[in-house]
């Protein structure tokens, strides 16, 4: 499993000359910084880069919240209607959103080229909130009937009682939707024209397929696969620094939600 990302980290850090030679395997060959020096001083994927964290941040935050919102009301089994919402939710598991369909209501509610459309339409995984629901059934009810005789409403006591008990479950669900939202690159294909607003998986794909690594300087023409390896370290390793951060709250809410389950 390592091995084709030791040989992409090799190739960044290898020159041109050996790469096309094919002399690199799992350690650098003829050490160089240049293709890392191309991306980074390249301002398109700085801005891209800049795109696709705001897109994660803002994202994850707003999936976060009305997942655990919904996540929370369908917990409670007094709630009307709860079955057939549930019913609602495991079809879209089943049977997603065909592609047409999904475009035309994009286009419908006027979100075709804007980053509202990156964030929009997966707003709600349903399987993330099928693993919140399991998590909040396993709460005490005694928490929140102890809260509701000293005062607090519904919203109170989500926001004071149940979300800090919620942060293993939050963490966990939290790494799933920021790596969805930093790997996604369909969304930006299908609904963004203007080249400005292209996240950095968007920009990644451009320099893979549509061979635009030349336009990153002439001086790089003989190093295009080297640019391509080095942007896609750029482009891997802020989330993986993201996931030693959090192991330990990403673990516990992985085993509370496979035991629940």
């Amino acid at each position: 499993m390592l091995v084709p990302y030791l040989n992409i980290l090799a190739g960044s850090f290898s020159s041109g000359q050996a790469i096309l030679q094919g002399k690199v395997s799992v350690f650098p060959v003829n050490f160089t910084f240049d293709h890392y020096l191309a991306v980074l001083n390249n301002k398109a994927i700085w801005k891209a880069f800049g795109v696709t964290v705001w897109v994660t941040v803002a994202g994850t935050c707003l999936s976060l919240l009305f997942t655990s919102l919904m996540g929370y009301g369908l917990s409670k089994s007094h709630l009307k209607g709860r079955r057939s919402i549930m019913i609602m939710v495991i079809i879209t598991m089943i049977f997603p959103a065909p592609l047409i369909p999904s475009y035309l209501v994009v286009k419908s509610f006027g979100l075709l080229d804007s980053l509202s459309a990156l964030i929009i339409p997966g707003l709600i995984s349903a399987f993330n909130l099928v693993i919140m629901i399991t998590f909040f059934k396993g709460i005490p009810e005694g928490l929140t009937d102890a809260a509701t005789i000293d005062g607090c409403d519904e919203f109170h006591t989500f926001g004071r009682i149940i979300m800090p008990l919620s942060l293993p479950s939050l963490t966990t669900i939290g790494l799933f939707y920021a790596v969805g939202y930093w790997n996604g690159y369909m969304n930006a294909i299908m609904y963004l024209r203007d080249p400005g607003l292209y996240t950095l998986q968007v920009k990644l794909r451009q320099l893979l397929v549509e061979n635009d690594a030349g336009s990153m300087g002439s001086g790089m023409l003989m190093s295009i696969e080297g640019i391509r390896m080095a942007t896609i370290i750029v482009a891997t390793v802020p989330i993986l620094l993201i996931y030693p951060l959090i192991q330990k709250h990403f673990i516990q809410g992985a085993m509370i939600g496979s035991v629940k389950g």
